[in-house]
């Protein structure tokens, strides 16, 4: 593991250089790298025909060099539209992860979705890109994935929607069966044997209620009562009143933010103070799950956050800004597109079969591999809800089991 005087170029090296992640390499991260020559290699395709007269046709599109030692990679993320801040800080972090890995065998051109997902992909499939990164949202994925596979070119999106995975389209995202899942365990190891559920009405909703069903059976624990609510303004207090009369329960799991959270653990702990409030994914990114005296001692799963602070002060010192926390998923596709390369030969088709390496691969958010669903397991660790904080009760773990 990394140590205080680490610097940080190792991490992406381990990846690149160790078979599986199961070496216990000693992660280095460095700030800084010779970049001119690289960012030639992460090249925009810009907007065509912005600022053009309306009676003049814009100017072709350019061409991309010839490349003969290296293979082209698209990444599909939003440049312009209410987006385009994390569009930037995803391809941002694709040229750290070159720069720092100082990568010679990509080519790596980013294509803006701002406009449309498909037109993007179509741009990229024209250009010879022989593997996609991105897009973002799940819609975009499964529209990209389509016009992607007759062209058998995998697309690694970085949507949490597990429904859009196959026919060649990979999530990476972090979804949230993984994030139940990994909490109930904990919570079973821990005593808790009868479990209950605020779901909001949607998608999102309707995703982390299967996966509390499916890890509850799993783990041989009660499913109690599940109720949902609506975004109305009495949805939530309604929904805990239902949930009451289910029977008793010792913990809840809130499928939502931190912040609803922080509204219905008041009206859930007003008759059994005792009650365990536990949370999804979406806390690892939300104070509110420190800032709020009733989720004290509530317990989620989330990515580790122990390499991701040096990273986002390299960021800051490159590009002069915060980065967003999914901006990890750029840089993480692409020490795995560049792990795999080693054996990729420029002009191929992408060695998908590589993607299931069931030894996984290392990034900045810890090991991870992808299932036979197209869908990607992650290794999470277990926190506690601290008053300011949130303390680690249960490490990520370092390796995969089978």
């Amino acid at each position: 593991m990394a140590n205080g005087d680490a610097s940080w170029d190792g991490i992406a090296q381990a990846m690149i250089e160790a078979k599986s992640p199961m070496r216990s390499a000693r992660l280095r991260f460095s700030l800084a790298l010779a970049a001119s020559a690289l960012l030639a290699a992460c090249a925009v395709v810009p907007d065509q025909g912005r600022n053009q007269p309306s009676n003049q046709p814009a100017p072709p599109p350019p061409s991309l060099p010839t490349d003969v030692g290296r293979n082209r990679v698209a990444l599909l993320v939003p440049m312009t539209g209410i987006n385009a801040a994390a569009g930037q800080a995803l391809a941002n972090a694709t040229t750290m992860a070159l720069l720092d890995t100082n990568a010679t065998s990509l080519r790596i051109t980013t294509y803006d979705t701002g406009n449309g997902a498909a037109a993007a992909a179509s741009r990229a499939l024209a250009d010879g890109n022989r593997l996609i990164l991105g897009p973002v949202q799940a819609d975009e994925a499964q529209q990209v994935g389509a016009m992607a596979h007759n062209a058998r070119v995998p697309v690694i999106s970085f949507s949490n929607d597990a429904g859009v995975a196959g026919n060649n389209v990979f999530v990476m995202g972090t979804v949230p069966t993984q994030s139940v899942a990994r909490v109930v365990r904990f919570a079973k190891a821990r005593g808790i044997t009868r479990f209950a559920a605020l779901v909001p009405v949607g998608s999102y909703g309707a995703r982390v209620s299967n996966a509390l069903i499916m890890a509850t059976k799993a783990s041989g624990a009660m499913l109690v009562g599940m109720e949902s609510y609506d975004q109305s303004r009495n949805g939530l207090s309604n929904a805990v009143r239902r949930l009451k009369a289910r029977g008793s329960y010792q913990a809840v799991l809130v499928g939502d933010t931190a912040r609803v959270a922080a509204l219905a653990a008041p009206l859930l702990k007003a008759n059994a103070p005792a009650v365990r409030i536990l949370g999804t994914e979406l806390w690892g990114t939300d104070a509110a799950s420190t800032q709020t005296p009733a989720l004290y001692g509530a317990w989620y799963a989330a990515l580790s956050d122990q390499r991701y602070p040096r990273f986002a002060e390299s960021y800051r010192q490159r590009f002069g800004d915060t980065p967003y926390r999914l901006s990890t998923l750029g840089y993480d596709s692409v020490l795995l597109a560049l792990r795999i390369a080693r054996e990729w030969q420029p002009g191929t088709l992408f060695p998908t079969q590589r993607l299931y390496d069931r030894g996984g691969f290392l990034g900045l958010d810890g090991i991870f591999r992808f299932n036979d669903t197209d869908v990607i397991e992650r290794s999470l660790e277990v926190r506690e809800a601290r008053w300011g904080t949130a303390s680690v009760v249960s490490p990520a773990p370092t390796r995969f089991e089978d």
